[in-house]
């Protein structure tokens, strides 16, 4: 642990110097200037006198291994944690949902023209979920969002899937094209022979009713070392 942080019984901001007080570098330096562990320091206020509140934000990262899995993790399970009361649990999962919100909002301000930018209007958000969520895009003649329509939740079978529900929210806005988008919690993205066969009926769907299916991507969870982890059938040929 940084040698900073050793500060022997400071459970709170308050016992901290005042040079080494999160919100302090913060109003100083600037939010880049602070580690991930200070920025969720400043969000938990306080630890416990066994774990100061710098020590509980560290363990917390360490314990779920990422910043990505704690967003993930269930309300249920942070509360688990010496130190993490139901406030503090609730106060995580709305800064992380605030957070994927505003990536939304800003990728909602550009056109769509690639798995790239589903990356970026999704991938946030969608990285959140513990499980499979299936959403349609839909676009204008200019590639602009308008709208995103959840249409099934859990894993993507043809069975329960129709193209006719897939399409409603587009045919209903006038869309020009959709994308199809679901996330893979696993944060392996190969498609299932289901994936295929989904996309296949939603292509020849969107044919029948004159609104183009451009990609079907499939979201997987962020991973060490990986750049773009996410699958798209049109880059690989599949639509």
């Amino acid at each position: 642990m940084d040698r900073r942080y050793n500060c022997g019984m400071a459970s709170t901001m308050r016992e901290l110097a005042p040079a080494e007080r999160p919100r302090e570098r913060l109003l100083a330096q600037g939010a880049n200037a602070l580690k991930t562990s200070e920025l969720l320091a400043i969000l938990l206020r306080t630890g416990t006198t066994e774990r100061p509140v710098l020590e509980l934000a560290e363990f917390l990262l360490a314990q779920f291994g990422s910043l990505e899995a704690l967003s993930r993790a269930p309300i249920g399970e942070l509360m688990k944690i010496k130190g993490m009361g139901e406030a503090k649990a609730i106060e995580l999962k709305a800064a992380f949902a605030l957070a994927a919100r505003l990536a939304r909002s800003e990728a909602e301000s550009r056109a769509v023209e690639n798995a790239d930018d589903i990356a970026r209007l999704l991938g946030e958000e969608m990285r959140l979920l513990d499980f499979e969520s299936v959403r349609v895009v839909s676009l204008n003649t200019k590639h602009m969002v308008l709208a995103v329509d959840e249409i099934s939740r859990g894993t993507l079978n043809e069975s329960l899937f129709h193209p006719r529900e897939a399409f409603r929210g587009a045919v209903s806005r006038g869309a020009h094209a959709v994308i199809l988008v679901h996330n893979h919690p696993s944060g392996i993205t190969k498609p299932s022979d289901a994936d295929l066969r989904v996309t296949r009926s939603m292509k020849e769907a969107g044919a029948l009713l004159q609104i183009e299916l451009l990609d079907h991507v499939i979201l997987g969870a962020p991973r060490a070392g990986v750049e773009k982890n996410y699958f798209s059938f049109k880059n690989e040929g599949l639509l």
